[in-house]
């Protein structure tokens, strides 16, 4: 469903969508206050037809996510878990952090919510067992190189070297799969004896590092808490709602283990029900997660129950089960999950209002200040150079006034030689609308450059305003364009709009948000010409000049501001610049007039 501006705010499914939409405008239904507000802004409907149910799911699932529509209820968080990976689909296998569960006959374990906690069980794993964190690719590299430091500080037995066969090594690698499994008594004991042994020995220093092993054993064996004796990999999800805010708890359970739990925040329309928050989270969580237990535990049934546990299970290559316990252990598991739900809720209640006063609120009132009905998507621009060589433009995105960093561009400047601000930002706007004007005519929905911004942010006053304006009006678009004016310290003053600058009240969340993006952009523009610097990929022509190395090219480029201003300078002024004598000057000269 799209608003008067054609900005997309819900995306719905049914089986007949004449019968589901017809409900929305039905005024002897009992809509709820949502349902009442939504249909006043909608102007147009546009529709995907699919073979099956489940297709139509997959493709709801992906619309909200491109899209975040208003009226869909939304997770606030974008959290990614990590894995204990063990690469047993190498001839000799490591043990690394994942965030990703691939099909690549490797082994994971988790997904974990503390990924410090993580890093210190692979510590352990090194220190215990002795195997490879290196990336060689082994036994083709065995013997290139000399062992690194963890052969030495005997934190790895040097499979690169050939000091142990491959398969004394992966006899350690079977060892450290069964820890992970959770078999802590055999690792306990051995390292027991060994500790008693040194000790005898009067090995006090070996004694005390056992001793370390074995506390370090003990808390990993502690974190995992018994909730049931089945066995089985289950999440256990319950929802605390109040007015516009929703907290989902989720507990993870592996192997019948409590090994961890998470909340996250959703944004929710007044009076919707738990069953619907459920529902809309378990499509927006599981469509992003890499890891799916075999049953999901809920306080209540949702809809379409049964097209989630077929789409899950197609997810998961397994059976998943939705269940709604009823009594016993796994009833009071999930009263203890509503419980916390409920804390966080009351918990943050303050600080989500303080969020939402630093995004949607912030954003509120910019477009108050510019006389604008609506702003959703902000784009903003900057230019970097280093005098002139080598300029590189960044397009940094925020909706609702929180950064959308998968929207965000780079440029790297072609057609613009020198320091010339105005001619790159003309370049970068011109690719930027070309590019999506192409793909807008080409229907794609989510190219890169298709979603058109409600407001255009220049790193700048009048001169950059007006380059973003005739760039548009070249390209026959209407898109507002302001200025983001700094000071003589180079702060936010004010904005820069219809030819008149805006102060703006420096204690507001306007003023902190337009502060933010404009940091940002400077940032990411930065970041991109470092890059570019690190990976060697700026050449200046002024290395192929014979005896002039990185500290005359410096000189150089702080001196002039482009390579034309080089070109035309005589032997006596370059040999003017410090660091140059008159046989480098001679030679910069030669080099560009033989």
């Amino acid at each position: 469903m799209h608003d008067e501006n054609d900005h997309i705010i819900y995306v719905g499914k049914a089986i007949s969508l004449k019968n589901r939409v017809r409900q929305y405008f039905q005024s002897s239904r009992n809509k709820g206050v949502k349902i009442e507000q939504m249909v006043t802004h909608i102007r147009r409907f546009e529709y995907i037809v699919t073979d099956s149910e489940l297709e139509a799911l997959v493709l709801e699932c992906n619309l909200i996510k491109e899209h975040r529509p208003k009226y869909n209820t939304m997770l606030m968080d974008d959290k990614t878990y990590p894995f204990i990976k063990v690469t047993t689909n190498e001839a000799y296998p490591r043990v690394i952090l994942s965030r990703r569960m691939q099909k690549d006959k490797a082994k994971y374990f988790g997904p974990f919510t503390n990924a410090q906690a993580v890093r210190d069980t692979i510590d352990l794993i090194h220190k215990l067992y002795h195997v490879r964190s290196c990336s060689r690719n082994l036994p083709k590299d065995i013997g290139k190189e000399r062992p690194c430091l963890n052969y030495h500080i005997r934190q790895c037995d040097a499979p690169c070297q050939g000091y142990i066969s491959q398969e004394e090594y992966r006899k350690s690698i079977g060892e450290v799969i069964r820890f992970l499994n959770g078999n802590y008594d055999g690792v306990l004991k051995d390292l027991e004896e060994k500790m008693n042994t040194a000790s005898e020995a009067l090995e006090f220093e070996k004694a005390i590092e056992y001793r370390e092993l074995i506390s370090s054993v003990r808390k990993t064996a502690q974190k995992q808490k018994i909730t049931d004796s089945s066995g089985e990999d289950r999440d256990v999800l319950a929802v605390a709602s109040e007015e516009e805010d929703a907290v989902v708890q989720v507990f993870f359970i592996r192997s019948g283990r409590l090994v961890g739990r998470d909340h996250f925040y959703l944004r929710i329309m007044k009076g919707e029900e738990k069953r619907s928050i459920l529902d809309s989270f378990i499509k927006q969580y599981y469509a992003g997660t890499p890891y799916i237990p075999g049953e999901i535990m809920l306080p209540e049934e949702v809809e379409e129950q049964a097209l989630l546990e077929t789409w899950l299970t197609a997810k998961r290559g397994q059976k998943v089960t939705i269940r709604i316990p009823k009594k016993g252990t796994k009833e009071k598991l999930v009263e203890l999950a509503e419980e916390n739900a409920r804390l966080v809720l009351s918990k943050d209640k303050e600080r989500l209002k303080r969020e939402e006063g630093r995004t949607i609120g912030a954003v509120k009132e910019i477009a108050e200040l510019l006389d604008l009905d609506e702003i959703i998507r902000m784009e903003a621009y900057d230019i970097s150079n280093t005098n002139g060589f080598e300029s590189v433009g960044s397009m940094v995105v925020y909706e609702r006034g929180r950064p959308k960093r998968n929207d965000y561009r780079k440029f790297r400047i072609k057609g613009i030689k020198g320091a010339d601000d105005y001619g790159s930002m003309r370049e970068v706007l011109t690719r930027r609308f070309t590019h999506g004007l192409k793909e807008k005519e080409e229907n794609k929905e989510m190219g890169k450059f298709t979603a058109f911004p409600d407001l255009i942010l220049m790193d700048g006053g009048k001169g950059q305003v007006n380059v973003a304006l005739q760039v548009l009006d070249d390209l026959h678009l209407n898109i507002p364009v302001c200025g983001m004016v700094k000071d003589d310290y180079h702060r936010t003053r004010g904005l820069y709009y219809h030819n008149v600058e805006i102060p703006i009240d420096k204690n507001s969340e306007a003023f902190r948000l337009i502060t933010r993006i404009q940091d940002e952009a400077h940032r990411f523009a930065i970041e991109y010409h470092r890059q570019l610097r690190g990976k060697g990929q700026v050449h200046s022509i002024l290395d192929d000049i014979e005896g002039i190395g990185p500290a005359r090219r410096k000189a150089l480029m702080r001196h002039y501001l482009s390579l034309e201003a080089i070109k035309a300078a005589t032997k006596e002024e370059l040999a003017q610049i410090p660091s140059m004598n008159e046989k480098a000057a001679e030679s910069v000269y030669n080099f560009f007039h033989r």
